[in-house]
């Protein structure tokens, strides 16, 4: 690992590294926050996923996160939202390709040489981290738009790994809205059982892990993507359906934009530190 930026910031250090994922085959990277307490404790740590167009800088940048990671002891790593480089596939375009990976492993040519976000979020990053880091055991994850259904998708395909998940207008139903299919049939292919393995919806409907870890959701109700790619009513009726927990926040007046993120993003990480604290 390389480290590339270093800025102190509320009393630790807001980092950026590069490394080179096996399962990418690429060089990547990797925001990590690292609060006061780090210097003298192992702190637990919260993964954020960030959403279309997306670097590892947008959040660290824009969110005003460190703030409140720096006042409950929280480590928070940001990792970029695709692979990156020349010999990795694009097309024209923000919603396929680079900076739109949707954490799936991808099955299908030419996507599926790098394309393997899913690997390096739920696993190899973690142990990068754990091998670097002075870190707990404990794990959160959260994430934006399309870095929320990274987030929920993964927590819940994962059962036992992660304390607490939230979202922040996450893409819940991405089988069913323009953004997922389009990135589902070039990433997974046709099969659309296959697509419900990576469906917030769907996984809370199969109910097939056994853990109902509680889901926390805030969504703008002004969100310009709200009706046409969200559809946050069909995450509150499968959860009612299945008797999943979940706080679903409807928030009046609120877009999808990081003002949007920085006006509640300290409820998130107090509602992680709890959980990664018991």
């Amino acid at each position: 690992m390389e480290r590339i930026e270093h800025r102190a910031c509320f009393g630790g250090w807001q980092d950026v590294w590069r490394h080179h994922p096996d399962v990418l085959g690429c060089d990547m990277n990797v925001a990590v926050y690292l609060p006061p307490q780090a210097t003298r404790e192992r702190c637990p740590v919260l993964y954020w996923l960030s959403g279309l167009t997306c670097t590892e800088q947008n959040f660290i940048t824009k969110a005003g996160a460190q703030r409140y990671a720096a006042e409950h002891g929280v480590i928070i790593v940001a990792p970029d939202t695709s692979p990156r480089g020349d010999d990795v596939a694009d097309v024209d375009g923000y919603d396929l390709g680079k900076g739109a990976g949707f954490y799936v492993n991808a099955t299908q040519a030419p996507w599926s040489a790098h394309y393997r976000m899913y690997d390096y979020v739920a696993n190899e990053l973690p142990t990068l981290v754990e091998a670097n880091f002075p870190v707990t055991a404990a794990r959160a994850i959260s994430g934006h738009s399309m870095g929320g259904h990274g987030a929920l998708t993964i927590a819940l395909k994962n059962p036992g790994r992660y304390r607490s998940v939230s979202a922040f207008s996450p893409i819940v139903a991405p089988s069913q809205v323009p953004w997922g299919e389009k990135a589902f049939t070039a990433y997974l292919g046709e099969d659309r059982e296959a697509w419900k393995r990576h469906d917030t919806v769907e996984l809370v409907r199969s109910d097939s892990t056994g853990e109902k870890l509680p889901l926390l959701v805030d969504q703008g109700d002004a969100d310009e993507f709200l009706a046409t790619q969200l559809k946050p009513e069909l995450l509150r009726e499968a959860c009612a359906d299945a008797n999943h927990p979940l706080t679903l926040r409807m928030q009046p007046g609120y877009d999808h934009s990081y003002y949007f993120i920085a006006s509640f993003i300290g409820d998130h990480i107090a509602h992680h530190a709890r959980a990664l604290r018991d």
